[in-house]
């Protein structure tokens, strides 16, 4: 899923700003935009804000949320926020404070999916703590005052069909001590204060936003306050104080182009090849930017803060070279690419105001978290340069070919609809529901439903019965075993049927298994469902396939050998999440679906594809004891071992390169990631998880560094 699309500017009727709410407000968005203009009093920037937060909480882990109505509320207003007339709460010197923010905390460790709880309207809900007036032991206050924008955050909040005044039904909660700028702190107070919320509970399910972290002289760049488990929207993260799949990186607030009309500027060359327009930069690359422009001449503009303004003038809306004023943001739309540089902090607002522009952002700032990088592909809309290298951009820059600069060009930032659209909610039975599929194996598919039944976190086992010329065997003949087990007959005769969202799925997890697989044994599975669970987003399976270059044919193949090098899991004994027998059925394209069903043959690979193409993620190959071969199968009994099966499929696997690939091995308690070994280099373009780029038959496919995890 990508969030950066080639729309023009549009005019938007009950404009869904936001990807998981329905707002019932119109408003009009024109121009090309990656961030939405601010409205009155920068409403919208904070309703998209918080919608797209919970949009990469739900990427990363949440998958079981989906509003189904509205359920609005206005009883937060601008004045119970005033800090007048409020509780006073006194804060000792040796009350409690947090933890210093939890590095190792993900989803599966840090997060309670069950506080969210089942509700008749399926639907995450929100609370805002009321506000209190914090004050040391001398009397002297903790905070004055909540901003402005924090201010429109919590209301835009309040005014969501998530928000709740019942803190009880409540999945996220967010304080109303204001840590949007760490400037304005006391750490050491503000980190008690939040120690004094009710649910605090460690800062399990709670949620802050911090847009300026750090302080002078180190500027951290994540939020100082100890926070604990607390799930941090920053504005600055690096590498080093981003927790993956957990925290999520937002983009720094600029006021400067949301409240300027610019006028919607076409792909092609500009006045400027590369602009400037940071004041404040660091001397060092003050001087590589000078002597860019002293090489390359006018193709190359670098701005400074005006010195010689008429009294009057507001100087933050004005940039300067030597005594020539240029007007700021416009003078942005006059570039083909924006230099976007590390300042004191990471994140720097002037990546709003370039995108704003239609400007190509050249973001100069090693091991910068971009914002909702999770989600958004910015190789698709910027280009990333190392600091190191930045005597070297212009040259950099034109080795990209024209159409693709035009192509970044057209990136806008639009409404983006939500990718979960069943009720998708926390599991009504934990465990994960077995979907067989069989045809006509009775005594084969009697075989792995006794063994299936034996692990411990079996839920329901659902029989999909492929076979319309045949009755399934009846109630009396079916193995007796201590779970639900539900029949389901098909009309059609398609592989397509296993991935269907059945109703009867009553759980996160699903293991798609073949009516063959019976060399797996109850323990296996069990350690195969405990990987998954620790990585819901993931195909997780036991056979692997490996699908590379050959030199000597000069063509694609696809094989099962075995060796070291796979690149995806076969969906004959897999584990992944339900939303994917959604999208699957309902989002793949027709084309994709209608091959498999015609061929009988790769439903496994479009699986593969369809996953790598939503999550951007490497499968995770679970190794089973013995090797996985089915030695009581015969040619006539299963497809996948008819040698045109193996055909089909390396004809008809594409082009791809695996991102990463790792192996859990079962029979132990030792469950931690294997020493990495890197594949030699001639190998790294032929092996490959295969990311989707487009949703076409064509399967347009990108080659990644490979790296492997083995034992």
């Amino acid at each position: 899923m990508t969030m950066i699309c080639t729309t023009g500017s549009q005019e938007w009727e009950e404009e869904a700003v936001c990807v998981i709410m329905c707002a019932s407000v119109k408003y009009n968005i024109r121009g090309p935009a990656l961030i939405p203009r601010m409205k009155t009093k920068h409403r919208i920037y904070y309703i998209t804000l918080f919608s797209i937060v919970l949009l990469g909480l739900i990427a990363t882990g949440m998958f079981q949320f989906w509003p189904h109505s509205i359920e609005s509320s206005s009883d937060w207003n601008v004045e119970k926020r005033s800090v007048r007339d409020v509780p006073v709460v006194r804060l000792p010197a040796d009350s409690p404070s947090p933890e210093r923010g939890d590095l190792s905390c993900r989803m599966h460790t840090c997060f309670d999916v069950y506080r969210c709880g089942f509700n008749p309207k399926n639907k995450i809900k929100v609370y805002i703590y009321s506000l209190k007036k914090y004050v040391d032991d001398a009397g002297v206050p903790v905070s004055n005052t909540i901003s402005r924008e924090y201010n429109e955050l919590l209301t835009a909040i309040s005014d969501s069909d998530y928000y709740t005044d019942d803190i009880t039904r409540a999945c996220l909660f967010v304080p109303s001590i204001d840590v949007l700028n760490q400037n304005t702190l006391r750490i050491k107070e503000t980190a008690q204060a939040l120690a004094q919320l009710s649910r605090w509970d460690r800062g399990t399910n709670h949620l802050l936003f911090n847009m300026l972290p750090g302080g002078p002289p180190d500027y951290n760049t994540a939020l100082d306050v100890p926070r604990d488990r607390a799930l941090l929207a920053g504005g600055g993260f690096s590498t080093w104080t981003y927790r993956q799949g957990y925290d999520v990186s937002i983009p720094v607030y600029s006021p400067l182009s949301a409240e300027v009309d610019l006028p919607e500027k076409g792909p092609g060359p500009r006045r400027y090849f590369l602009l400037s327009s940071q004041m404040a930069i660091h001397p060092e690359y003050r001087e590589d930017l000078d002597a860019l422009q002293a090489r390359h001449g006018e193709s190359v503009l670098v701005l400074d803060k005006c010195t010689n303004l008429s009294e009057g003038v507001l100087w933050v809306r004005k940039r300067c070279r030597e005594h020539q004023v240029y007007d700021y943001p416009q003078v942005l739309q006059e570039a083909t690419f924006c230099v976007v540089l590390r300042g004191a902090r990471l994140g720097q607002a002037v990546l709003s105001d370039v995108l704003r522009a239609g400007c190509v952002p050249v973001v100069i700032a090693d091991s910068y978290i971009l914002p909702f990088s999770e989600v958004l592909d910015w190789k698709r809309a910027s280009v990333v340069v190392p600091e190191e290298k930045i005597s070297d951009v212009y040259g950099i820059l034109q080795s990209i070919p024209q159409r693709q600069i035009e192509e970044m060009q057209r990136q806008k930032w639009s409404s983006v609809s939500n990718p979960l659209f069943l009720p998708l909610i926390p599991p009504q039975s934990q465990g994960f529901t077995a979907i067989v599929l069989t045809y006509d194996r009775v005594e084969s598919l009697f075989r792995v439903i006794t063994e299936v039944s034996k692990v411990p976190s079996l839920s329901k086992l659902l029989v999909v019965w492929n076979n319309q010329n045949k009755n399934p065997p009846e109630d009396s003949l079916w193995p007796k075993i201590r779970v639900p087990l539900k029949v389901v007959r098909t009309a059609e005769n398609k592989l397509s049927n296993r991935f269907f969202p059945y109703d009867e799925i009553e759980t996160e997890a699903v293991l798609a298994i073949d009516d063959d697989i019976i060399m797996l044994t109850s323990d296996e599975l069990q350690f195969g469902y405990e990987v998954w669970r620790e990585f819901p987003d993931r195909l997780v399976g036991y056979p692997g396939r490996l699908h590379l270059w050959d030199h000597e044919m000069n063509k694609w193949k696809y094989e099962s050998e075995w060796t070291n090098e796979v690149s995806m899991v076969l969906t004959g004994a897999a584990f992944y999440h339900k939303y994917f027998n959604y999208l699957y059925t309902y989002k793949m394209p027709g084309d994709i679906k209608n091959w498999v069903d015609a061929h009988m043959n790769c439903e496994d690979i479009a699986m593969n594809f369809l996953v790598a193409n939503v999550t951007g993620k490497a499968v995770i190959k679970v190794t089973p004891r013995k090797k996985f071969k089915c030695p009581e199968c015969t040619a006539i009994d299963g497809l996948s071992l008819d040698q045109t099966h193996m055909v089909e499929s390396s004809r008809d696997s594409k082009t791809c390169g695996l991102k990463q690939l790792e192996t859990r091995l079962p029979g132990s308690q030792d469950r931690r990631d294997f020493s990495g070994l890197s594949a030699s280099t001639s190998s790294l373009p032929s092996l490959g998880q295969c990311l989707l780029r487009s949703w076409s038959t064509e399967l347009t496919l990108s080659c990644t560094k490979t790296t492997f995890l083995r034992n």
